[in-house]
Order: C-alpha cells, then sequence, then structure tokens
C-alpha cells in the first residue's frame, strides 16, 4: 500500500524524535564518544531515508490521464503500476508509479516520477555510484563494497558493482573529446608526449577454465595471460639544460636539481587492444590518437616543441611518425640504463664498484653523444667475453644500435629536453599496475578497459566533472520523450 506524503512525515518526525531521545540519554548512559557518533550516524541515515521517501510522495503516481501527446506521438498509460525500487545513500526505498507506452507489452516510453526525479537507469542513486566507485578504482571490487558498507551500512554485492563500473565508464571518450586545452599562459615552452605499455592479467577463456576432476595445466602453460595496455601521458614543461655530469649526480647519488621546472597540465590515457565488429582496434594507435588531438588543441599554431619519449618499441616508434611526426623522439633514458647494468653483470659481480665504473663510464659517452664509441667497446667485449655471458652484451649492442637516431643526448641536454620517461612509467604504475594488478586479479577486456578509463579520469583530476557529464548524458538519454 502506498503511503501519504503525511504518513511519509509522520515516519520521519518518529525517526527525529528517536535521535533527539538518543542523544539525550547518551550522557546518562555513559556512552563514549565514539559510541555516540556511531549510533547517531546510524539513526541520521535512517532519517534521511525517511525524508527521501516524503520527497519521493510529493510526486504523486505520475498519472497524467489516459493519453499524452509526444513528440514521438501518442502514448497510452498502461493499466497496472510499476514498482520502483531506488536505492539512496541512505538506503532502500520503493515506490509505485503509472507509465505510458504505445500500447502495452510494448517498450515503455515514460515513467512521469522518474523523469521529475531525475533518477538514473539503474537501481542506485548517482551519489551513491559516486562513493562506491570512488572506492573501486582505488581497491579491489569487493574491498570497495565493503568500504561503502562500514561507511552507509549498505550491501552492494560485488558484481553490482563490478557493471555499475562498466556502465559509469561509457562516456569516456566523449568526455575527453569535450575537454578543452590548458590556458595558453600556464603552458610551458616544451609538449611532452611519453608512452609505455604495461601487461593487464586476463581471465582465461571458459573453455581453457573447465578442466576434468585432477587435470592440471600442462608444463609451461601459465595461470593467466597478460594483455598489454598503452599508457600515455601528455604535460608541458619549461627547457631545462644540464650537463651529463648533472644527470650522472641524479642517476647514481640521487641528487635531484632543485630548479628543475614541474612538469604542468598533466594528462594520462589508457587503452588496450580490442575488436570491434571484427576488425582489431590497436590501443596504442588510440593513444596516439588522442595525443594528436591533445597536440593540436594545445598547439593550434605549432610554435611550440614537441618532445616525444618512448622506450625503443618499434610499434610506438611507427605510431609516434604517424600521428606525432614533428615531434623530437627519445630515447628513455632509463631503459638505456637498465642494458648497460645487465652488460655489467656479466662481466662483475652485482653491487661491485667494477659493475658501477662500468655504467658510469658508457653512461658519460652516451650523454656526450659518443654512441659509436659505446657500441664499438661493447662489441670489442663480444669477441673476447665468454660465449655464455655475451647474451645482454649482445642486446645491448642491438638496442643501442637500433635506437641510435633517438640517443642524441648531447644535444637534447643542449636544448633543454626531457631524456627520461619518468611520468609514463609512474603513470603504467598509478593507472594499471596499483590496481589491475592487485593479487589474485584477473579481467575480462570490457571490464579492464572500463577500469583503465576511470583511473585515468580520476588521476586527471576530473572525476567530479566526469560524473556530471555522465548524468547529464544520461538524463538526456533517459527523459528524450518531451510532451508536446
Amino acid at each position: 500500500m502506498m503511503m501519504t506524503e503525511h504518513q511519509e512525515f509522520d515516519k520521519a518526525d518518529m525517526a527525529y524524535a528517536e535521535l533527539k531521545r538518543f542523544v539525550d540519554q547518551s550522557e546518562a548512559g555513559g556512552l563514549r564518544a565514539d559510541q555516540v557518533e556511531r549510533g547517531m550516524l546510524k539513526m541520521l541515515l535512517d532519517l534521511g531515508r525517511e525524508l527521501v521517501d516524503v520527497s519521493i510522495s510529493r510526486c504523486g503516481d505520475g498519472d497524467q490521464g489516459p493519453t499524452i501527446e509526444t513528440d514521438e506521438g501518442t502514448l497510452n498509460r498502461l493499466t497496472e503500476k510499476r514498482r520502483r525500487r531506488y536505492v539512496s545513500v541512505f538506503g532502500e526505498h520503493a515506490f509505485w508509479q503509472y507509465v505510458y507506452a504505445v500500447r502495452e507489452g510494448q517498450e515503455i516510453k515514460k515513467r512521469p516520477v522518474d523523469e521529475q526525479l531525475g533518477l538514473p537507469a539503474g537501481e542506485h542513486s548517482y551519489v551513491l555510484q559516486d562513493w562506491l566507485e570512488r572506492f573501486c578504482i582505488k581497491e579491489s571490487f569487493a574491498e570497495g563494497s565493503l568500504s561503502l558498507e562500514t561507511v552507509l551500512g549498505l550491501r552492494i554485492p560485488v558484481g553490482t558493482a563490478e557493471r555499475m563500473n562498466g556502465r559509469l565508464a561509457e562516456q569516456a571518450e566523449s568526455f575527453r573529446l569535450m575537454q578543452p586545452p590548458p590556458p595558453h599562459e600556464e603552458e610551458g615552452a616544451l609538449i611532452v608526449y611519453a608512452n609505455d605499455c604495461k601487461g593487464v592479467p586476463m581471465r582465461r577463456p571458459l573453455q581453457d577454465r573447465v578442466r576434468g576432476h585432477g587435470q592440471r595445466r600442462a608444463k609451461g602453460e601459465k595461470a593467466n595471460k597478460k594483455r598489454m595496455a598503452c599508457v600515455g601521458s601528455a604535460y608541458s614543461v619549461e627547457r631545462f639544460v644540464r650537463t651529463p655530469n648533472d644527470i650522472l649526480d641524479e642517476v647514481f647519488h640521487q641528487q635531484r636539481n632543485q630548479d628543475r621546472p614541474d612538469p604542468q597540465n598533466k594528462r594520462l590515457w589508457a587503452e588496450m587492444t580490442f575488436a570491434r565488429e571484427g576488425e582489431p582496434i590497436n590501443g596504442k594507435t588510440r593513444v596516439f590518437m588522442q595525443q594528436a588531438i591533445d597536440l593540436q588543441a594545445r598547439d593550434p599554431e605549432r610554435h611550440k616543441t614537441v618532445v616525444c619519449l618512448t622506450d625503443g618499441e618499434k610499434a610506438l616508434r611507427r605510431e609516434q611518425q604517424e600521428w606525432l611526426p614533428r615531434a623530437v623522439g627519445v630515447l628513455d633514458i632509463w631503459h638505456v640504463i637498465e642494458y648497460l647494468w645487465d652488460a655489467a653483470y656479466c662481466l662483475y659481480s652485482e653491487g661491485s664498484d667494477e659493475a658501477h665504473r662500468f655504467v658510469r663510464d658508457r653512461l658519460r659517452l652516451l650523454l656526450q653523444g659518443k654512441v659509436g664509441y659505446v657500441i664499438g667497446y661493447l662489441r670489442r667485449l663480444l669477441s673476447t667475453a665468454k660465449p655464455s655471458k655475451c647474451k645482454p652484451i649482445q642486446a645491448a649492442v642491438t638496442y643501442f644500435q637500433n635506437n641510435r637516431e633517438y640517443m642524441k643526448y648531447d644535444e637534447y641536454l643542449a636544448q633543454g629536453y626531457p631524456i627520461g620517461s619518468g611520468v609514463a612509467e609512474g603513470a603504467c604504475r598509478h593507472v594499471v599496475k596499483d590496481r589491475m594488478e592487485q593479487t589474485g586479479m584477473r579481467w575480462t577486456h570490457a571490464g579492464a578497459q572500463s577500469m583503465l578509463h576511470l583511473r585515468a579520469i580520476y588521476l586527471n583530476g576530473d572525476w567530479d566533472d566526469y560524473l556530471e557529464h555522465h548524468i547529464q548524458t544520461e538524463q538526456d538519454t533517459l527523459y528524450s520523450t518531451k510532451a508536446a
């Protein structure tokens, strides 16, 4: 039976009176402050639930007559009222309303009470979605649901939280395209794009997960497989001229120059490869395409210098040449240093002074632009080293030779360009690893992409703006049928 507004207010008055009694009795009852706080929160939530019921009851039952004329034609009121469940941050609500369609059994075109209240497509309020997903983009869905339950006393199933995450991410691409460029006066002289890839552990296909009793994985078969997510970052920064010694001090002594300018207006993207209508859509291509759009918005008159940092992967270089052809390509110096350490440990023990000196001396030459000297030296080592120790040295030779065009570090330092992709490495950690690679996690493609989109939006500081965009887009879709 549907309660009247007067009855709903009576229930709210009773809840408020109960809250006052609790406050009056708390001191006499000898309750600690935290016990009073917890009890008061629960009672305030109860009061809020009753007041939301009052707000809903004021909308009536949605009866707008036997028929209504809309921009889509005549709609008829269906005979039976429909029950609507709604879950707010205060708890669960339910009400009955008349709905309209062309005829019985066809799609409902108009729900007057839903429209008047601006309710979401699902059962959970926009505020509840906001709070739950803030938890879930930082911790597992199970932990996020538990965190919400701890605060509000509401239990949201993990599967519901996952589906909510997917629906919330649906407008991520349209939101990105609507973002204005950063204010020109806040931009530095250089626009920098850095890209890297990070593996996401995926769920195995169902047929691979279903095994007979006692059946084990084949030798060498892994419990899960990873698919690469391409993570891209963009920022602007002022030029910062340095010397090889400055870089060596930073690498070996962690002496970061205090005058180094900070990156400005950083943006992150994260995309996985997927299939659309049977055709593969490359995640790397999508990231570089977005960076090309970003560059056009930031520098429409092409006045600024553009730098693109990668780890030397050929596919990333091809995408850069396609989408950012005017960018100066730079090989990330930290990947170079990793190859030098691998080569050093073929010759000297780990942690030894000899290995340290080997890397420092070779790195100094590279920073001076003497890539050919280093390649020649490593090749001479190959002729004298034991075959069992040649593999890392040969890998370094191949890596430096293939990327020699992007290792003009003497020129880059003199021009004040960045040479390390710390922003991209940090983006891979923050966007992917910190959330997607927690213990035991396995992802579907759709679930992983939704999470990557939402984490990038959150880390960009756009969460509130995106939520409003999502709400407005959904409202326009739900309530597009207007009365004529």
